[in-house]
């Protein structure tokens, strides 16, 4: 990073989706972006987070690091706790004092999913998991501590970029005939790439000086569609591009017996977003074929990378 580096946005993340995504779009827009993880900015060392704000001097900050594993969080609470909580706090502290705009990314899981509609900003969290209360208190610490804040909840989230529900289907389906899959949870499955144009799109807006749209905004397409259909559609565009198959076993969320529980309803509602900020997202469907071919394509890694 350069010292005069003065007008970059920071990514905190470097590996997961969202940070991937966003340094894709960013040189494909020609905006100047860095992103930083462990050990180099470690959210959780408060020395690390300054020599990089100090070095770097951002013009905004996106955080898109997080404790991501659902099940896991479960038993490894302080963990969850410490990376989607404290991290963020201390993050969101300097950010204030050092008069930068923060974005922080949190995600349906702070909702229980039992409305029947897609959830908008003005629901009440009551989140259902370990995972889910930890980016809860995450979102609080921020705001609490940051007033030019955006937080950017998402939703199933897929793309070819490291790990998604796109890749874990297709590599299932490398030594099964047969895949059992939730279908009593319904989402609106979002590309990396919608959402990481979006974010970059909010923080334009966010440096703008007349800006004071502050606060929780939903990102997600609008089309809904349950686990287990979505799998299926998965699978009908991989054989139709030469790729593997597998037939799918509905199953209810408690069959089959994940350790964390998901909210049933995960859909989020994003007109306040669009109407906001005037960007829109593609069907599950588009994004979902675009990312289906990506990972077929991958020649030099394994599905499971």
């Amino acid at each position: 990073m350069s010292a005069d580096a003065t007008s970059q946005i920071l990514v905190v993340g470097r590996q997961g989706q969202a940070a991937t995504a966003l340094a894709h779009v960013a040189k494909k827009r020609g905006v100047p972006l860095v992103c930083s993880g462990r050990p180099q900015l470690d959210l959780l060392d408060p020395l690390t987070l300054n020599q990089v704000l100090d070095t770097l001097r951002p013009r905004s900050i996106i955080n898109a690091a997080a404790y991501t594993d659902l099940d896991r969080g479960q038993t490894d609470i302080d963990t969850a706790f410490a990376i989607n909580q404290t991290g963020p706090a201390f993050l969101a502290r300097e950010a204030e004092r050092r008069n930068i705009p923060l974005i922080h990314m949190s995600t349906d899981c702070v909702f229980d999913g039992r409305e029947e509609r897609p959830y908008t900003e003005a629901d009440a969290p009551n989140p259902i998991s370990v995972y889910g209360a930890s980016k809860l208190s995450g979102e609080r610490a921020v705001a609490s501590e940051c007033r030019r804040h955006l937080i950017a909840r998402v939703s199933w989230v897929y793309s070819s970029f490291g790990g998604s529900f796109v890749r874990t289907m297709l590599r299932l389906a490398e030594g099964r005939d047969t895949i059992r899959v939730v279908s009593d949870q319904i989402g609106h499955p979002t590309h990396s790439l919608d959402i990481a144009a979006a974010l970059l799109d909010m923080e334009d807006a966010a440096r703008r000086p007349a800006f004071e749209g502050w606060g929780v905004y939903h990102l997600a397409a609008d089309a809904p569609v349950d686990r287990a259909s979505q799998a299926a559609e998965i699978f009908e565009m991989s054989v139709t591009m030469g790729g593997q198959t597998a037939a799918v076993e509905p199953v209810s969320t408690a069959a089959f017996g994940a350790a964390a529980p998901r909210p049933a309803n995960a859909r989020l509602d994003a007109s306040k977003a669009i109407s906001t900020f005037g960007f829109s997202f593609r069907d599950w469907r588009t994004g979902t074929r675009e990312t289906v071919s990506a990972i077929l394509a991958e020649t030099d890694r394994p599905l499971s990378s």
